[in-house]
């Protein structure tokens, strides 16, 4: 645990300004929908708010931190020749410094201080130093390769790193207004466009990210240099020649051609940053077929290769997907990064398709799959989200749930990858098109917009996702009628939308849209149904056959040891699901969570035969009745370690 922070020092930069968010489509892209600028949207209360707010009190000065003991930065000086020294940690360490400084500027959006402004230059500076005189920048391989570049690419992540510095850079300009770490960033740009490509050195990352950074990078600067050696990186994967370090062609995204692959496979991490950065350039280029690819690989991923939290990759062995329908809960890998990369990728199909269907997936990673990735502290992550614990399970792996959460990790990727979601999270929740506004995800907030030819500001108040009321008030409108269109999740069978003291149905898996001429003062009221509801596991999926799973709202919720009645174990447990659940919030549990209450049985142990009962044995389902108490997934682990389930038998 780390000590309160203390109080930040006053900015004395500019105010905060509207700046682009993460993902800022060129006015020529082939997009449906546009997001709202990050500067425009400010979360003022609910669950996103406080989460926010420890992120940038908590993790984010937590992240500089572990940057200076791990190693990370002492690498950069190093590779700048202002300390002497041996390379510490894996060859990507660069990457997590660039994660830290993308989440910085975030973070200086949402809350501008004068030590988060000095941190990022500092840091900045530091880079500056170590990059070489061509743009060339990897401080790993400066050091230990004695500056021998792309000598083994396939694992070597130096596009990778690459990319990462990128998207911290366009994060920064936009954030802060301050072009340091840009112009490191084109100088590297400039050097890979340089090397690689048509006509030069033909080699691709084995970890594909420096898609979605280059092309950010071209939205950025204009140069179509940028895009076009994306679309380089994208089109010449898949001719299975990556290979080595024990892998096969599929682990590196590299087995079948991104356009004719029917589904997702190999590393769940780079197979869904090769899809985000697809996307991105599928929609700059106006390439239709490109984008239905994606939009077919998705759909297999979503309906046969992702897990109930949202989570991706079920296999240890090469933190891998596995085949369709195979999602084991305690084998599950679901590395916390996987589920960014998925919600990035989302988000991007959301912006080229307006399918509500990318929205209600990129919830669903948000809220369950990710969040779960961090404490409520702020201080402490899971790398690896599995649906199951049980009792005495052996923390026999560095990345193992068996721990708990941990401070930090040998391969650090997850935690400054949850800090730059966090900080990037308002971004991610409205967008714009020519007849209007669309609210994708829900938080207590205040959204400006330009619409209908003028601009319009919007509040929206909610105890979302602890109650269903969503109201939204018309702060400020142009004259012009314009709609304003509110996402009805898919599991919101039920729903109502409130306009003008009239109650009407809404479709669930749909927009609710009303369009009009808006005055100040006019409110319009979405009602989402937040009955618990019982999900059964599909057959197919071995490992949970004829088990169910409780679900409340957009929230996946789990059973853990800590606060079941009378002793129950977890391991034991079956539910009813034709029997009573109620839910009541719990503010003073886990820093407020609605908590469910469902009947169930907790089954007899078996003592004969121990470990196994024999043949004949009964299996317990004579055991007693008891209540059982299940919290939101993401919670799970912040009462000390013990057995938790997400699915659990019918008894």
């Amino acid at each position: 645990m780390t000590e309160a922070p203390t109080p930040r020092a006053p900015a004395e930069a500019a105010p905060r300004t509207v700046s682009a968010g993460p993902v800022a489509p060129t006015p020529e892209a082939a997009c449906r929908l546009r997001p709202v600028p990050l500067g425009a949207v400010t979360i003022t209360g609910g669950l996103w708010q406080a989460r926010l707010q420890v992120n940038g009190e908590a993790a984010v000065p937590l992240g500089r931190e572990r940057l200076e003991s791990a190693g990370n930065l002492e690498n950069l000086r190093i590779a700048a020749g202002t300390k002497k020294g041996e390379a510490r940690g894996p060859v990507f360490m660069d990457s997590d410094v660039y994660k830290w400084l993308e989440a910085a500027a975030w973070e200086y959006a949402r809350q501008p201080s004068r030590d988060l402004l000095d941190a990022q230059r500092d840091i900045t500076a530091i880079v500056a130093a170590a990059q070489q005189p061509d743009g060339y920048l990897d401080s790993v391989v400066q050091i230990r390769e004695g500056g021998e570049r792309y000598r083994d690419l396939v694992m070597s992540h130096e596009h990778y790193c690459a990319g990462h510095l990128f998207q911290a850079a366009v994060a920064q300009v936009r954030c802060t207004g301050e072009r340091g770490l840009l112009d490191v960033a084109v100088r590297l740009a400039d050097h890979l466009v340089a090397t690689f490509g048509e006509g030069r050195r033909p080699e691709l990352d084995g970890h594909p990210e420096v898609e979605m950074g280059l092309v950010e990078l071209h939205r950025e600067t204009g140069n179509r240099d940028y895009l076009e050696l994306a679309r380089y990186f994208v089109d010449a994967r898949g001719r299975g020649t990556l290979t080595g370090h024990g892998f096969e062609p599929a682990y590196y995204c590299d087995r079948v051609p991104i356009r004719d692959q029917v589904t997702v496979e190999g590393h769940a991490v780079r197979a869904v940053y090769l899809a985000a950065g697809a996307a991105d350039v599928a929609i700059e280029r106006h390439d239709a077929g490109l984008l239905q690819a994606l939009q077919r690989q998705y759909a297999a991923m979503d309906a046969a290769k992702t897990y109930l939290t949202g989570g991706l990759g079920s296999r240890w062995e090469g933190e891998s997907f596995g085949d369709p329908f195979e999602l084991p809960p305690d084998r599950a890998y679901a590395e916390t990064c996987a589920a960014v990369g998925g919600m990035q990728w989302a988000w991007r199909m959301l912006l080229a398709t307006g399918d509500p269907a990318y929205a209600d997936a990129a919830e669903r990673k948000l809220l369950n799959g990710f969040l779960a990735g961090v404490s409520l502290s702020g201080a402490e992550f899971f790398y690896v989200n599995p649906l199951q614990l049980r009792s005495g399970a052996s923390p026999d792996e560095n990345r193992s749930p068996a721990h708990g959460r941990r401070g930090w990790f040998d391969v650090a990727c997850c935690p400054p990858n949850i800090m730059r979601t966090l900080a990037s999270l308002p971004g991610y929740l409205a967008t714009t098109d020519a007849g209007g506004l669309q609210l994708h995800q829900y938080a207590p907030s205040s959204i400006t917009a330009a619409v209908g030819g003028g601009q319009a500001r919007i509040s929206i108040e909610t105890d979302y996702p602890w109650e269903g009321l969503v109201r939204i008030r018309t702060e400020q409108a142009p004259t012009a009628e314009w709609a304003l269109s509110m996402r009805v999740p898919g599991w919101a069978d039920g729903a109502h939308l409130r306009v003008d003291g009239e109650d009407r149905p809404v479709p669930a898996g749909s927009y609710a849209s009303v369009r009009r001429s808006w005055r100040a003062g006019d409110t319009v009221e979405l009602s989402l149904p937040m009955t618990v509801r019982f999900v059964e596991a599909d057959d197919r999926i071995d490992a949970v056959r004829g088990c169910v799973a409780i679900e409340r709202g957009p929230l996946v919720y789990a059973v853990e040891q800590a606060g079941q009645a009378n002793g129950a174990m977890v391991d034991d447990l079956c539910v009813d699901p034709a029997g009573p659940a109620t839910a009541e919030h719990r503010p003073d549990l886990l820093t407020g969570v609605t908590v469910v209450t469902a009947q169930g049985r907790a089954r007899k142990r078996v003592s004969r035969g121990w470990p196994y009962p024999r043949a004949g044995d009964a299996a317990g389902r004579d055991g007693e009745d008891v209540p059982i108490t299940a919290i939101p997934y993401f919670a799970w682990g912040n009462r000390g370690i013990g057995p938790m389930r997400v699915w659990l038998p019918r008894g």
